[in-house]
Parts: C-alpha cells; structure tokens; sequence
C-alpha cells in the first residue's frame, strides 16, 4: 500500500526521495515495486493446456469433460480449479437449439415391443443398438440423419443422410452398420414407433439377418434417450455452430463429426471419459471384439 502512495505521490512531481521518507519506505523498495507491476504476468502452464484441449475440441466441452481430458494428459487438476479458470478466461461453450418434429408414428403398420426397455448397458458389442432419425438445418433445405448407435461403447456404427425421410434412409443406415460390425443373430435394434422403423423394408432387413426389433412406447423418448443425448450433442457441439450452404456440405461436416470428433476423440462420461474407439480397445484387452476403425 505504501508504495503504491509512493507512485500517486509522484503523479503529483514530489521527489521519490521526499515521498519515501514521508511514509517511511525504502526506495529501492519502491523500485522493485515499480519492476514488479510493469513484469509480464507468468505464464500458467496449465491454464495454456486447457485453453489448448478447448479449443481443439470444438470449444464445446464443459469443465468435467476438460477435466478428464487434462488427466489423460497427465495433468492432475480438480474440477472446480477447471471451472474457475475457464470463468478466468472465458471459455464458455455457446449453445442455441432448434426443434423440428421428424417422427411420424401416426400409422396402422405393425410395431415391435419394447424389449430392449431402457436396458442402455448391455455386457458386449453387438448386443444392443438404438436407432432414430433427426434433421440438419442448410440454406438449400433440410437435410435428415439417420444414425444407428452400439449401447456397449455409445459408438456409432451406422448412418445415413437425404433431402427427405423415406424408409430407405434408415435402411441405409441399419445396412451400414450389419456391413461394419457383422452382428450375430438375436441383436437388439431399438427405434422409435416412426413410420420408417415399422415399414416393411425396414421389417425385412431385421428378418434377413436375424434381428430383434424393438420400439420404444408411444410419446416416451425416454425409452430412446441414449439416441436422443447423441443427436442433442452432435447439433450443440456441431450443427448449430455452422450456416450450411447446401447438402453437400452439411454431409462432409456431419461425417466429419461422427468420424474424427465423436467415436475417436469425444471424451463420454459413461465410459471412464474414453473416446468410443479407445474404450473399445481398452476392453478388448479383458475381452476379444472386433473393433471397426472405418466409423
């Protein structure tokens, strides 16, 4: 306090020897007062990684996701410090949503029973998938996504995009996934009661490879909530950052999305903050499965 009275005294063109005698301080404390003020703030290392993992994930994660990022890098840091420095320096993910209606389930076609019912975590790859339809935004007009997700390692394994929602978009979809994954008979395939899932193209598909179909109940999005959470963060951390001139574009970036950011860096909270792809090898060391690198 008292050096800085020194420095308001010299604002005022008192003499530093007749301000530092007044209030009893040496001057060559005051100089190193005055070096210490005008000397670049240090350098926090930690504080340079976190900016780095933010911005190299999009600057969509949150301090948990931060956090566990930061500790695969060796950097043992707690959350609240994550949280305090990203207040500090502003790293705060921006997110606005949209909401379009895409399930149809108005129809008198056939539906499955809900056998999956809410069972999210199954013991292997393979077991369970879930599957939905959702939309991307572009100035040439919508663009529609269906994705098919594994449960074991929240891994999307199969999906497809169109101008539109005919039955042959999930098909699409369902036929890259049996194509990457080769699932052995009696798999799970959980979907909402859209018409596209209950169509008899779709049926059929299941029946050619020897899958169980299941349908969550009416009005309950619940009962596909995993699919829901992946859709949620695919338009916060991706979609409703961009301005998609056209079809074309949106596909490359979704892909790009699913491929390079989602199943091979995305840290996932159910999965120890491993990506899909890692934590699929990282159980392959207790268990052998097959693990695709293609998606």
């Amino acid at each position: 306090m008292s050096y800085r009275l020194v420095h308001q005294l010299q604002q005022k063109a008192v003499p530093v020897q007749h301000s530092c005698r007044v209030l009893d301080v040496s001057r060559s404390g005051y100089y190193a007062a005055q070096y210490r003020a005008r000397r670049p703030a240090a350098v926090c290392a930690t504080t340079v990684q976190l900016q780095s993992v933010f911005e190299a994930n999009g600057r969509c994660y949150g301090s948990r996701r931060l956090q566990g990022a930061l500790n695969a890098h060796g950097i043992r840091i707690g959350r609240y410090r994550v949280r305090r420095l990203m207040r500090d320096h502003q790293l705060k993910p921006v997110w606005k949503r949209k909401f379009v209606h895409t399930t149809d389930s108005r129809h008198n076609l056939p539906v499955f029973d809900n056998v999956l019912n809410r069972q999210f975590e199954p013991a292997a790859p393979n077991r369970a998938w879930v599957a939905d339809i959702t939309y991307v935004r572009t100035r040439s007009g919508w663009l529609y996504l269906a994705a098919v997700l594994d449960l074991y390692a929240r891994k999307i394994v199969g999906w497809a995009m169109a101008p539109n929602m005919p039955a042959e978009l999930v098909c699409s979809a369902l036929q890259m996934a049996i194509c990457q994954r080769q699932p052995p008979p009696g798999l799970i395939v959980h979907s909402d009661r859209g018409s596209q899932y209950a169509s008899q193209d779709y049926r059929d598909l299941l029946a050619r490879y020897g899958l169980q179909g299941s349908m969550s109940r009416r009005g309950n999005c619940w009962d596909n909530s995993v699919m829901e959470r992946f859709f949620l963060n695919l338009k916060m951390e991706r979609v409703w950052r961009q301005d998609y001139a056209n079809h074309e574009e949106a596909m490359r970036d979704v892909t790009d999305y699913i491929v390079n950011f989602y199943n091979s860096r995305r840290l996932h909270s159910k999965l120890g903050y491993l990506s899909p792809n890692d934590y699929e090898r990282k159980m392959t060391e207790k268990q052998p499965i097959q693990v695709s690198e293609k998606t």
